[in-house]
This record gives C-alpha cells, structure tokens and sequence, in this order.
C-alpha cells in the first residue's frame, strides 16, 4: 500500500515527521512525504494557479512544494509520481482543527484534495495548547492505528476522517469517539500592530471559544480526553433548503 503523507506546517514539521515514521513501520507499507516548504495553515483548499510550482526532492520519499498542502496532493496524485496511492493522510497538525476550523485548515484541505481525487483520506491534528508538551507520538499512533483498521475494514471513499486528538500520551487517553462537527463563537478582533515605519498592520484574531460544545461535539470528546473522529463530506448543498429556495424563486421575474 502506498500512502501520501501532507500537512500545512511545512515537512519540517514535527508532527509530520512522527506520523511518516510510524505509517512507514506498518507491514507492507510505502510512505511518501509532499508537503509544503513552509507554514501554511489557514491556507484551505486555494490552490496556485498563476506561477509554476517548484518540487525539491529533499531525501528518498520526501519531497516538499513552493505552494499550499492543496497543492502538494494534486501534484502527487495527478501525475508526479510515476506510481499510484491508496490513500492520503495529513497531519498531525499543531493545533485542534475543531467545528468550523475545518472550513480554513489546510490540513484537512489536505485530506479533502486526495479525496477529490478518489482515495480515502483523514486529517490529524493534535489540540496544543500554549505551554503544552506536544505529544505529537500520540498523535502518530492514532494515525497508525486508524489506517491499519481502514486498510481491514475500508469506509465509504466519500468520507473524509477529521480526527482531533488530545495532547496526552497515548495511555492517557480515554478511547475513541464519533463525532459531529461543534461550532465556535466569533473569532476575538484582529490586533493591530505598526510595521517599522509606523503604518499600522494586522494580525487576524484567535478563533473563538466553543460555542455548540456540548456532548456528541468534537469539542466535547477532546475535553473529555477521547480521540474525536468526525466523518465529513464534501457535498456542502442544504437539501433539506432546496423545496424552499424552489417556491421562493417562483415569480422572480414577473
């Protein structure tokens, strides 16, 4: 079985680093890193258009790209390699990608790539916290762990995993939980700061606190120090809106 490995922080990252040797130390298993060349969370589903992208091959099987972990995908799976995948795993993220986090994260942008492209496909992040230890071997071990299970039991190759993990070792944990996707409040407001030459500049805000947090939530299942592992789709259409939105538009050009 080949398996692409990608992320969003860059292939330095000691989270991708972790999960590509634990995956690689599974029977019967090739691992390939693509990835971007630096940080680039946040950066979703964009893909670069208007320059050519650049692949620097930086030791056998790892490879990183000028450009966005939806770029690191699609170039591997649409024709740099010589060679098919069967499935795309991105992470492990530093930091949760929890409710309406996955509309920005690059790394589930990752995951939703490769499964635009016809593979099974799941998203890692380990929930870091200012002045946490890190725990991204947990988060390695859960990625081993739920691809050994999909390679004997495959899903749907319409779903799309997005697993949050808590930053525990890996006793610590208390399990694994299905989940749904919570929402959080607002984000808090964009900080403005100077440059140099004393124009003012913008940080966006942290993201907001856990607003629909309650039980069944991601948010919940990492509070309670469970593996959170929530099936997404990428079908974004509100069927149950659509007998409505058909009698609201009638009449609409008298």
């Amino acid at each position: 079985m080949n398996i692409l490995i990608s992320n969003d922080d860059g292939y330095r990252s000691d989270g991708i680093r972790r999960l590509a040797a634990a995956l690689a130390a599974l029977p019967d298993v090739t691992v390939t890193v693509m990835a971007p060349e630096r940080n680039r969370s946040g950066a979703s589903n964009s893909l670069t258009l208007d320059v050519p992208l650049r692949v620097t091959q930086v030791e056998p099987g790892v490879y990183f790209v000028a450009g966005t972990p939806t770029d690191c995908v699609h170039l591997a799976i649409s024709g740099f390699f010589d060679y098919e995948h069967d499935i795309v795993v991105s992470g492990v993220n530093d930091g949760a990608n929890l409710g309406d986090d996955v509309l920005y994260s690059g790394t589930v942008a990752a995951a939703i790539e490769g499964r635009f492209l016809g593979l099974p496909a799941m998203a890692l992040s380990l929930c870091t916290q200012a002045g946490s230890r890190a725990h991204f071997d947990t988060g390695a071990e859960v990625a081993a762990r739920l691809v050994r299970q999909l390679i004997k039991s495959p899903l749907d190759r319409a779903l799309i995993l997005n697993v949050n993990v808590p930053d525990l070792a890996y006793p610590d944990l208390k399990g694994f939980r299905t989940t749904r996707l919570g929402f959080r409040h607002r984000s808090e407001p964009v900080l403005e700061a100077h440059d140099p030459r004393g124009r003012p500049v913008y940080w966006v805000g942290p993201a907001g606190r856990g607003q629909d947090a309650g039980p069944g939530t991601d948010f919940d299942a990492v509070a309670e120090g469970f593996v959170s592992v929530t099936p997404l789709q990428i079908d974004l259409t509100r069927h149950a809106a659509l007998p409505l939105l058909s009698s609201w538009l009638v009449g609409i050009d008298d």
